[in-house]
């Protein structure tokens, strides 16, 4: 059965690529000059900058007269434009469906999700989000579009991949939507610390990049309590210990507080919403370089389109507390000085309108520089240092975004991204 699977996937992306057309292979050397880019690591605005990308990879970066234009180099004149770092988004879904929630999801099988991938990676990518992190995919569906990501064969972001969700019985990364005469559980639920740490070993084994957990109850899920603890703090210590040995990092969702401290405690990297984060927590998070990773736009489209996008009575009812208590605890962490990144759910609301959420982070207590730094450069150090994403600099991915204006004048530009490179390639905007 899973190698019948196996090749139904391969046949799906190999059908999609047909359809969607392929990214240009990696090679040569492009010399780019704009009017302005934002440098993420002194967080300061350069003015007439210039870089070469040699084989995909950055080669130089300096100013328009003190970086040569290489023979044979093709010109990229970005005149009028201010150029960043390909953007990152540390929370997403492509192989899910923002209009299909709840009950509704049922209907999607792993070859639906497989597809819907493919569509929204090229979206996300367009969006100015050159990588992101998936948290959560049935079947690995999105190991398998990581796979054909990174082979060239479709359009979209460099993609890290959690493979599926590890969390308790009944819990939030359970399938808690049928009867028990189904007996339908998620291919992540496990229970114990030996049960977790089987699913750890699982999910390496068929290529997860790194671990999700489902630390406490959750907003979308049926009949779970939104800031209950549901793992243990013996399933969590084991489930870190396990994934450092194997060299994977772990992002945990969750709500609560106790559920949040918990993680932290674990040595986990990431905390996903982190809503009902203490000052206990803060400050935990704080002294261990815990990153949070808080979604505070999509609140916003649940209310408002939840309903029709089928989203459930008891979820709308739990957003309803949670989003207004999370934007206020995004407020006091970045007050406090704690590490942030850049984590939109896109998947909840519609891939592709994941920049919509930079104004929502300025308008609770970033600077301009301090969101972008938080999908460029912070998001980098929380991939690891091997992810070479993030930053402007030689050696790193020749990935950028410009845009016209200002962005740290206006944050809302980058809800409407002009120009996407990646590799080298222009993949939107000017040829």
């Amino acid at each position: 059965m899973a190698i019948s699977l196996s090749r139904s996937l391969s046949a799906l992306l190999l059908a999609a690529t047909a359809l969607g057309g392929v990214l240009s292979a990696q090679a040569g050397t492009t010399y780019v000059q704009a009017d302005r880019m934002v440098d993420v690591v002194s967080g300061k605005l350069v003015e007439k900058p210039a870089l070469v990308i040699t084989d995909g990879r950055i080669a130089a970066v300096g100013t328009q007269g003190s970086v040569a234009v290489p023979d044979g180099a093709v010109r990229l004149d970005l005149t009028g434009m201010t150029i960043l770092p390909g953007l990152i988004d540390m929370h997403v879904h492509l192989t899910g469906r923002h209009d299909m929630h709840g009950y509704e999801g049922l209907a999607e099988s792993t070859g639906d999700e497989t597809i819907n991938g493919v569509i929204h990676a090229e979206k996300t990518l367009m969006a100015g989000f050159t990588a992101a992190r998936n948290l959560g995919a049935a079947g690995y569906s999105d190991v398998a579009l990581r796979r054909a990501l990174a082979a060239n064969r479709l359009n979209g972001p460099r993609l890290y991949v959690s493979g599926p969700s590890i969390g308790a019985t009944g819990g939030h990364c359970d399938n808690n939507l049928l009867p028990p005469e189904y007996d339908a559980h998620s291919q992540g639920a496990a229970d114990g610390p030996w049960g977790v740490v089987r699913k750890v070993r699982e999910v390496k084994k068929y290529g997860a990049d790194l671990i999700k957990i489902c630390a406490t109850g959750g907003v979308l899920s049926k009949g779970t309590q939104v800031g209950a603890q549901q793992l243990a703090q013996e399933e969590m210590d084991a489930i870190v210990a396990e994934a450092k040995r194997l060299g994977l990092k772990v992002a945990a969702h969750a709500h609560g507080t106790a559920g949040i401290k918990a993680a932290i405690r674990a040595g986990v990297d990431t905390v996903e919403h982190a809503s009902f984060i203490d000052d206990e927590g803060i400050k935990l998070a704080k002294e261990r370089g815990t990153y949070l990773s808080m979604d505070i736009y999509n609140t916003e489209y649940i209310l408002s389109a939840g309903e029709a996008a089928g989203f459930l009575p008891e979820s709308l009812a739990k957003e309803r507390v949670v989003g207004k208590t999370q934007r206020e605890s995004f407020t006091r962490a970045v007050k406090a000085g704690v590490k942030m990144v850049f984590g939109s759910d896109a998947g909840v609301y519609p891939h592709g309108d994941n920049g919509k959420q930079f104004s929502r982070m300025v308008q609770f207590g970033m600077t301009p520089m301090q969101a972008i730094q938080a999908a460029t450069v912070n998001a980098a150090d929380a991939l690891g240092a091997s992810a070479d994403v993030g930053t402007l600099a030689v050696g790193r991915y020749g990935d950028l975004i410009a845009v016209k204006g200002d962005p740290l004048a206006d944050i809302s530009i980058l809800e409407k991204v002009d120009v996407v490179v990646k590799g080298g390639d222009v993949v939107k905007g000017k040829p």
